[in-house]
């Protein structure tokens, strides 16, 4: 696995997802390893400034007007660590908790929060032996998901439990069989470590690039229910899109075009409908909505990662230090609820496809495309995949604006960042499994169609569909059919014949 060079300037999702779920070593740059070093001087320089600096000669919160003076600030910041760790259950994955250490790695290094240099060479070090700190997911108002990071600092300081080769163990006993020692905190140390949007940002690197390869599959399988309806290619015409000038739109639909190259639903045929109903013939436009507003928060959140979110923040060459709401995500969390209403949209189509997909009136195929009268074959099975898309549909609402005031009337905004990110896996999950269950009718159609010729890559997708998912001849146990085609998903394999 190539390493990872962070510089705090060139962090993407996919290499988030490189380091999360492949493990792939992490490496600071020689640059940043010196912006490090400065940042730390110009916190050696101002401790014995005269005036108060919030989180660091003074406290946090509502605690801003409590002084802390120069000898304690080792005790003060392990107890700053202790008293934010406010989190509960359930646990993040390791993935994700590889995610969040990687995003706050980075962002420390753009010099903005002053932190001993030690730290973030103990992050990359956790990265690298596959140590992972317990974070709790619960406990964050997104304004810095300062309660439930700061077990980051708490395994950092020696107090904390960790995973390590799937145990759990004492962060001490997971140092000490790599080597590692546990940190003494300094000046500042203690904010840095927990005031930051990472376990939100981290999570939602990783849900990015899985939302990418969902969409990017949900165009194949819906060419392959428009090969299983019969349906009209009219809709994909590139001149059509060209003419409206949405990007998204117009790459959905030169997408569905190349997976149907050659296939027999272009040709003449007489006995065609006009017009197929809107969830077929919009598709390009809906898709390609939720591709842009994927686009659009991918954007915003790698600006996220390679920036500073630190409050107070250092300004270096002015060697100066400044408070700041740069812990504010709304930016880009925005963009993650418009992105999940827009998968919404997505799922509603594909759950209407479905429902015309089985309806004789609209394919000329068998009622729920069974094989034989008694055979009930896909009846019941709409149940199923409506039940998904209303609980999508209520997992879109916003919740970035339910907000109390806090911290003694100080802190009265809030995102709620990690919520809205939760809802969007949440959504992403049922949509993973609304997408099997089409491709599940999709094949079923197509196999009524056989004798005629499939596009060049829904062809492909059949046969590799038919390796694992046999024809529904007698009925069967469909919860398992479902399983199966979820488990084809998420092998890669059909999205590796896509992006060949």
């Amino acid at each position: 696995m190539n390493k990872v060079f962070l510089s705090g300037a060139e962090l993407t999702t996919a290499q988030v997802l490189q380091i999360a779920r492949c493990g792939a070593p992490v490496e600071i740059t020689p640059t940043a390893r010196q912006r490090l070093a400065d940042a730390r001087q110009l916190v050696f320089d101002l401790v014995d400034a005269d005036y108060p600096i919030y989180g660091f000669n003074v406290g946090v919160g509502q605690n801003k007007d409590k002084k802390v003076f120069k000898q304690f600030f080792g005790e003060y910041n392990c107890n700053l660590i202790r008293s934010h760790c406010i989190g509960v259950p359930p646990y993040a994955s390791d993935e994700d908790v590889r995610a969040t250490m990687v995003a706050r790695l980075n962002t420390m290094l753009t010099g903005c929060c002053g932190v001993s240099p030690e730290i973030p060479e103990m992050y990359m070090a956790m990265l690298n032996h596959g140590i992972h700190p317990l974070i709790p997911e619960k406990g964050s108002v997104g304004q810095a998901d300062i309660g439930l990071i700061s077990h980051i600092g708490l395994a950092i300081i020696g107090e904390g439990n960790v995973r390590m080769n799937g145990r759990e163990m004492p962060a001490t006993e997971a140092f000490a069989k790599v080597g590692l020692k546990p940190l003494t905190l300094g000046p500042k140390d203690g904010l840095a470590i927990v005031s930051s949007n990472a376990l939100s940002a981290g999570a939602c690197a990783l849900l990015l690039e899985d939302i990418e390869e969902l969409l990017d599959l949900s165009e194949l399988i819906y060419a392959m229910s428009l090969e299983g309806l019969n349906g009209n290619t009219a809709p994909l015409d590139d001149r059509n899109h060209a003419l409206r000038r949405f990007t998204g739109q117009r790459e959905s639909a030169r997408r569905i075009s190349r997976y149907l190259q050659g296939s027999y639903i272009y040709e003449v045929d007489p006995k065609k409908a006009v017009h197929d109903p809107l969830s077929y013939r919009s598709t390009p436009q809906i898709t390609g909505a939720a591709r842009e507003m994927l686009a659009y928060t991918k954007e915003r959140l790698e600006i996220q990662l390679n920036t500073t979110d630190d409050n107070p923040c250092l300004l270096l060459e002015d060697r100066q230090i400044s408070p700041s709401a740069n812990f504010d995500p709304l930016n880009w969390v925005l963009g993650v609820e418009s992105l999940a209403i827009a998968l919404s949209h997505v799922s509603k189509t594909a759950c209407m496809r479905l429902i015309k997909l089985v309806t004789p009136n609209y394919t000329n195929l068998p009622r729920f495309l069974a094989p034989e009268v008694d055979v009930l074959c896909f009846a019941t099975l709409q149940k199923t995949f409506t039940s998904l898309d209303a609980e999508i549909r209520h997992l879109c609402n916003p919740c970035s604006m339910d907000t109390f005031s806090l911290a003694g009337d100080m802190e009265d905004t809030s995102t709620n960042a990690t919520y809205a990110v939760q809802n969007l896996r949440r959504i992403y999950r049922n949509l993973h499994i609304i997408f099997a269950i089409e491709l599940i009718h999709a094949t079923q159609a197509m196999e009524y169609r056989k004798k005629l010729s499939f596009g060049q890559y829904t062809g492909k997708a059949f046969q590799i569909v038919r390796k694992v998912l046999p024809f529904y001849k007698t009925d069967r146990n469909i919860t398992q059919d479902i399983q199966t085609v979820c488990e084809l998903l998420q092998s890669g394999e059909l999205t590796a014949l896509i992006r060949e």
